[in-house]
């Protein structure tokens, strides 16, 4: 990896932060700095208590944009690479550190919900407000955010926004990118920006999106405003089915989308995948869930197109209240993580996904394909247990298919992700792009997608690079992440 390219120490760096913003919001806690090298791509070694580096110099912990502003000018000055983060929860890379004595810059503490408007259906939240709690209180007002990603109890909204995060329930409310309508965010020099709350404009290109999705790699959110919507679950109405063939799943699913209707939940899981979720009703078949929710006549409808499409003898309807049952489970907070932790220390046993998105006419190419390939090329298809996926977003032209892999580890801790995760991970997205799809749906570029950036975006790949070097010349934003290290702007070599 490469060294550190600044001048200063990273003595220096931590003294130069404190100065800055004061001792209670700079940690050069060992252990935190080894912690923060890494994001949940290496859950496995990270358990294990593998940290090969290269370790932060300090994380800082801004509490207003004025904080981030001064950070992020400081480190552009002296070309310390700089890691934002909010929510911890990236599966990329994201968050790793690959330069020597970067700064962590951490906005977990900017957690305040500045307004909630009830008239115009917005909030305006800082950057660490956390997901879970903002969904609380605005269920007390009778509204909901519509965004319930698996990680909702840790997550926070600067990594959702950064990430281009999506929720459990986006084939009704959409992904963050529907729901943001204005943000503030800094720039790598330290300038302000702030994009203003309007329904829609056409003043040019929409300058959301060089924020929305941006990685950390361009800016540093501070705060957002996004839609709210009534919150009715007393419309609720849950549905779950069992098919022999899973293109015949997708087949369906395609054409209540085309219909018109949208369901806010709207998956299909594989045989194995269902097991892990359905084991008492899947029988070995494919598992279609979808619940109808909205305004009554709204969800009736839905409800009503439903039933007319998944209907005997290609589809079996499984009990209502099963499905019921597993909505309340959607979700994991910090108990999960920490039980994960201790089965993988126990049983040297993990289990991961990659997800990518295709068009409706290529889902079940692209599912064949990845099965088939796994199963006869990846060198230790033996040690896997469990190999399937899941369609869980779906649009008017296509869906995302989530491959979840599960295995026992026949290795040293350290070479787990050189031999299992990357060699899975590589198949998957090179299946994607070879079809015409993407190879990434929801969970970002983050460091380990890199390789296939440019074969991602084609043509406009120029569009990305010359926007790297315009907005951060001198290379300190989140390096190696969205752009691998070598497309870096010149002033960021090592």
């Amino acid at each position: 990896m490469p060294a550190s390219r600044s001048a200063l120490s990273r003595e220096q760096i931590a003294e130069r932060l404190t100065a800055l913003l004061g001792a209670a919001q700079v940690d050069t806690d060992e252990a935190a700095l080894r912690e923060a090298s890494v994001d949940r791509f290496k859950k496995y070694t990270a358990v294990h208590g593998i940290f090969d580096g290269p370790f932060p110099a300090a994380i800082a912990y801004p509490r207003s944009t004025d904080d981030v502003s001064t950070v992020l000018r400081f480190a552009d000055e002296n070309r310390v690479a700089v890691v934002p983060r909010t929510g911890r929860t990236a599966t990329e890379g994201g968050l790793e550190t690959v330069i020597a004595d970067s700064i962590v810059l951490d906005g977990s503490r900017m957690d305040a919900v500045l307004s909630v408007n009830e008239t115009d259906l917005m909030v305006t939240v800082q950057c660490g407000v956390p997901l879970q709690r903002l969904e609380d209180e605005l269920r007390e007002r009778g509204l909901t955010t519509g965004h319930s990603p698996q990680s909702k109890p840790l997550a926070q909204y600067g990594g959702l926004t950064a990430t281009r995060s999506i929720g459990q329930f986006s084939t009704l409310y959409g992904g963050i990118e529907d729901m943001v309508v204005g943000l503030e965010a800094v720039l790598a020099d330290g300038t302000i920006t702030r994009i203003k709350n309007v329904p829609r404009r056409a003043a040019g290109p929409d300058l959301r999106h060089l924020v929305i999705g941006n990685e950390g790699a361009l800016f540093f959110i501070t705060e957002v405003t996004v839609k709210v919507f009534r919150f009715q679950p007393e419309n609720y109405r849950f549905f779950g089915f069992l098919t022999d063939d899973f293109a015949a799943g997708v087949d369906a699913l395609r054409e209540l989308i085309a219909e018109g209707y949208r369901p806010s939940v709207c998956r299909l899981y594989s045989p194995e995948d269902a097991r892990q979720h359905f084991a008492d009703v899947s029988d070995g078949k494919n598992v279609v869930v979808l619940v109808a929710e909205g305004p009554r006549r709204l969800a009736d409808a839905t409800a009503d197109a439903i039933e007319e499409l998944f209907t005997e003898p290609l589809f079996q309807r499984v009990p209502d209240e099963r499905i019921r049952t597993w909505f309340d489970q959607l979700n994991w907070g910090q108990d999960k993580i920490d039980a994960e932790k201790r089965q993988m220390l126990e049983t040297n046993h993990l289990g991961y996904t990659t997800e990518v998105s295709i068009d409706w006419s290529r889902v079940d190419a692209l599912y064949t394909a990845v099965m088939d390939r796994i199963r006869t090329t990846f060198d230790r298809a033996a040690d896997l247990t469990m190999l399937g996926a899941h369609s869980s977003h779906s649009y008017q032209t296509g869906t995302n298919l989530y491959f979840v892999y599960d295995y026992d580890i026949r290795c040293e801790p350290r070479d787990e992700i050189e031999l299992y995760h990357k060699p899975l991970n590589a198949i998957i997205v090179e299946e994607a792009l070879r079809l015409g799809g993407s190879m990434v749906h929801h969970h970002g570029i983050g460091k380990y997608r890199t390789d296939w950036t440019a074969e991602e975006h084609g043509s406009a790949y120029e569009l990305l690079v010359r926007l790297k070097a315009a907005l951060d010349p001198n290379g300190i934003m989140n390096p190696g992440t969205i752009l691998p290290l070598a497309a870096a702007p010149e002033g960021a070599d090592a």
